[in-house]
């Protein structure tokens, strides 16, 4: 019975704490009434690693970053899609990256556009981007060398990610969830991104059910 009580506690806690981190824009059902497709973007990655790496190897490394977490989400949400989660669709991540590079943007110059530059290029109704900090490279593992009270302390500090969704057509933040990187957020990538994802799905503005929800 403790054991029940004390997972209880710890989920509570943690939507509790993803709530806090997540921002709504008020007017965001007026602002996305046209939405059909959304495309995501590589994300910044800034790099901090303990072992020394010249310049040009950690701008690789970050690009690989970057293109990771573009990857995971993409792998989310096609996979809550086939559940018909979602009232907006994802362009496919090669065409987008495809269609970027046709047009002279790569992961090196994509943040000097804006939103409504990308959008119109892309031919979509808004952005998935965001920021990475990292002191370890997420997309090779994280270190497997941690205790058990490691774990629920939530010790050893990896970073911070944040995700954000931009309107196409004014370019302003519609929604955005930012989450510490702990050894409690998965091992890697594709584990960090299920995990989040799922802790700020009640709270995802795109869900049809909760939109049905709070309508009725």
């Amino acid at each position: 019975m403790k054991k029940i009580v004390f997972v209880f506690v710890l989920l509570a806690s943690a939507l509790v704490s993803a709530q806090k981190n997540i921002y709504e824009n008020t007017k965001f059902d007026e602002l996305t009434e046209d939405h059909n497709i959304l495309a995501i973007i590589p994300f910044i990655a800034h790099l901090e690693l303990k072992q020394t790496v010249n310049h040009d190897e950690l701008k690789v490394l970050a690009k690989k970053e970057g293109y990771a977490v573009q990857n995971a989400l993409e792998t989310y949400f096609a996979r809550r899609k086939k559940r018909k989660k979602f009232n907006v669709d994802f362009q496919n991540i090669h065409n987008t990256n495809a269609i970027l590079a046709q047009n002279g943007i790569d992961y090196n110059n994509i943040d000097t556009y804006t939103t409504q530059e990308l959008c119109k290029i892309l031919e979509v109704d808004g952005i998935i981007s965001g920021n990475l900090n990292l002191n370890i490279l997420l997309s090779e593992g994280v270190p497997t060398d941690f205790s058990f009270m490691d774990y629920f302390s939530g010790d050893a500090n990896y970073g911070r990610i944040g995700l954000k969704i931009s309107d196409g057509n004014t370019g302003k933040l519609l929604w955005k969830y930012e989450n510490g990187i702990t050894k409690k957020t998965g091992k890697n990538t594709n584990e960090l991104i299920d995990k989040m994802m799922r802790t700020a799905s009640r709270k995802f503005p795109y869900d049809k059910e909760k939109k049905k929800k709070n309508k009725d």
